[in-house]
């Protein structure tokens, strides 16, 4: 938050009014202010709207599997195919394998649940569909502002939400302002619609603030750890899915892999990991690493080249995890409310509608002359909606998976099978920084070293990712007791900051006298979000850096 003493000294901040801001320039939000731009025109009424994306450009922080369902974006611009969306590659067979060490087991396909069927999907870059959005919002007149991190809510006298400001520019890692200094602008709205995307910096601060999960079961993540690779032409087959479950995990701990063959010789190769995992000595980009040396994995990945790397936490408590969505002034949409099926692996669908359906209800409000209310007519239209009931037939999904694969994988089978109609909702009784425990419950693991071809270390990894903060800014990352991590964390449950971390962000060295401390390297971030989750003592605070900082995911 702009402190009040740069405000005196440089303010006022520098002010522009806009009917609509929406905070991310994802799937979500990308599609709400294009939703509001088709209701305006079609109404020959003036609406403003804008997006603002953290990243340097649209895309750049957009991180996917992904296999996406064409449901909600057949609904949103039904001649997508005829404006070149980049949905090219049709999912063409589906594969779901139970791997041992050395073995494998396939699923017949008329075993398979619906929730793996991916016939009429496509196989994407979700990046790249991303950055074909926001061409179509452009095109219907919505400012796009990329660049800009959103790092404050404005709240009107009332209490409602008035807006956001974006974070200054040109603050020194002292705190001080240097010679580059631009205060931030602040983006009044009638209505403000919050897509960050999961774990989102501002959305924590409304559901504390508005009591939005009074309730309800905490938000559970897992964290997707990904890889883009260019394959031998004789082993690639264009629109073949596969997903695997059991190694290198054991069966009682909660993840999954896929294996997406995309357009061009590339396939998306990566694992989802549930950060409610118990052992602090586990590792998920290690985890990862083992999967590719499995031999029905490696088959496809030997010969060929790594291309690009990236990982971020995704929101998987479904539907028993939503909060409220709507406050006053605002609402919250996409992966930031949590509307990922988990059971499916797919939340862009979900993303797009929600965007959608969020936008029509702030369209009625703004045609009746209303502002900064309650948009309830969002929820019960999501209640209303297809997507309310896909997510109630997997509502029990990763509740049944945490309890490990041999009680999980029936009972999914037999509630996918029965379309979620049991007389049972299931509940997540703990948030994922409750979930660890003591190191001296567990025996460290012994992961392999990397090979350099097959399996590789997290700093050449992150190096893939094209991350990039300026350098003189002050840290994103910081610790509310810097004693903690030492003293709990290290001591009780051997530091798992340094594992859970998919990019080196994180370790312990000595100091001078020979203590240990924790060593932050921020600059490796790809803003997973995963020690905000994960941390035990949730002492570690992620906040957006300066504008445009971070990864820069091509193709991802």
């Amino acid at each position: 938050m702009t402190s009040p003493s740069l405000l005196e000294q440089y303010g006022p901040r520098e002010a522009m009014e806009y009917d609509v801001v929406v905070v991310g320039g994802g799937p979500a939000g990308l599609s709400a202010a294009i939703r509001l731009k088709q209701l305006a025109n079609a109404k020959g009424v003036e609406l403003s709207v804008c997006v603002l994306e953290k990243g340097s450009e649209i895309g750049a922080h957009i991180l996917s599997g992904a296999v996406m369902d064409p449901r909600a974006l057949d609904e949103l611009i039904p001649d997508w195919k005829a404006l070149g969306a980049p949905l090219d590659t049709p999912v063409t067979e589906d594969r779901f394998l139970f791997l041992t060490e050395q073995g494998q087991r396939q699923t017949p396909e008329w075993l398979l649940p619906a929730s793996f069927k991916n016939h009429g999907n496509y196989v994407i870059s979700l990046g790249n569909v991303a950055r074909w959005l926001g061409q179509q919002a452009e095109g219907l007149g919505v400012d796009i502002f990329p660049g800009f991190a959103a790092t404050e809510v404005l709240y009107r006298d009332d209490g409602s939400v008035g807006g956001v400001a974006t974070g200054n520019l040109g603050i020194g890692k002292d705190g001080a302002p240097t010679g580059e200094f631009q205060l931030g602008m602040a983006l009044q709205a009638r209505y403000t619609l919050f897509a960050e995307g999961a774990r989102g910096q501002l959305g924590r601060q409304l559901e504390a603030r508005f009591r939005l999960r009074d309730g309800h079961d905490p938000q559970v993540y897992g964290l997707g750890i990904k890889e883009l690779w260019e394959i031998d032409p004789a082993k690639h087959q264009p629109g073949l899915v596969i997903h695997t479950a059991g190694w290198p995990l054991d069966n009682i701990t909660y993840g999954g892999s896929f294996l997406y063959h995309m357009s061009e010789r590339q396939v998306a190769v990566g694992f989802v990991l549930g950060l409610g995992y118990s052992n602090p000595y586990l590792s998920p980009f290690e985890e990862f690493q083992r999967y590719k040396t499995h031999p029905a994995i490696r088959h496809f990945l030997e010969g060929g080249k790594r291309v690009s790397y990236g990982a971020r936490a995704i929101a998987a408590g479904g539907l028993v995890s939503l909060p409220e969505l709507v406050f006053p002034g605002g609402a919250l949409i996409g992966c930031e409310a949590g509307f990922l099926n988990a059971s499916r692996i797919k939340g862009s669908h979900g993303a797009i509608k929600t965007g959608a359906l969020a936008a029509e209800a702030a369209f009625e409000a703004l045609q009746a002359g209303r502002g900064h209310d309650k948009l309830d007519a969002y929820p019960h239209a999501f209640k209303a909606s297809w997507l309310h009931e896909e997510l109630h037939r997997a509502r029990n999904f990763k509740q049944w998976m945490s309890k490990g694969l041999v009680i999980g994988s029936p009972m999914v089978w037999i509630e996918q099978k029965l379309g979620g109609k049991v007389p049972w909702t299931l509940h997540h009784a703990h948030a994922d920084h409750e979930t660890l425990r003591p190191a001296s419950q567990y025996a460290p693991i012994a992961y392999p070293k990397p090979d350099g071809k097959l399996t590789f270390d997290r700093l050449s990894s992150v190096f893939l990712s094209n991350t990039n903060h300026a350098e003189n800014q002050p840290p994103h990352l910081t610790l509310k007791d810097p004693a903690v991590p030492v003293n709990v964390n290290l001591r009780e449950y051997a530091g798992p900051e340094g594992r859970y971390c998919p990019a080196a962000v994180y370790e312990f060295v000595k100091d001078d006298a020979g203590q240990d401390r924790l060593q932050i390297n921020a600059q490796n971030c790809v803003h997973c979000k995963t020690c905000d989750i994960k941390d035990p003592t949730q002492n570690i605070v992620w906040v957006a850096p300066e504008g445009g900082g971070g990864p820069n995911y091509p193709n991802m």
